[in-house]
């Protein structure tokens, strides 16, 4: 399993959260919910890096390897532990010289 290179985030990094819900509403306006799976509450991450063009090239070069389809360890920031995701989109734009600015979004899978 690959780990996600050693490369801070800028700050201002937003992690999203959307609970895997099952809905029923009946015809009296009741509605019932319950949890679906056992993993149900995935965490996903829309990130930038504003760094040199060697850093931001050391990022791609990892993210094209896996091509959105690959899982990787990376650990999220102010957590402890790391978890496994996947990067189905990024980008990647030089707004000066030698430096660059990449945006990705990293969305948390379960696997073994």
């Amino acid at each position: 399993m690959a780990t996600f290179p050693s490369i801070t985030p800028t700050y201002g990094a937003q992690k999203t959260s959307q609970p895997k819900v099952t809905k029923v509403q009946y015809g009296d306006g009741y509605e019932m919910r319950a949890v679906f799976g056992l993993n149900q509450n995935p965490k996903s991450w829309s990130l930038t890096w504003e760094i040199s063009e060697a850093n931001a090239d050391t990022i791609e070069t990892f993210l094209d390897a896996r091509a959105g389809q690959e899982s990787f360890d990376w650990t999220a920031p102010g957590e402890a532990s790391s978890a496994k995701f996947v990067c189905s989109e990024w980008s990647k734009s030089i707004p000066y010289l030698n430096r660059a600015t990449i945006q990705a979004t990293f969305t948390q899978v379960f696997e073994p």
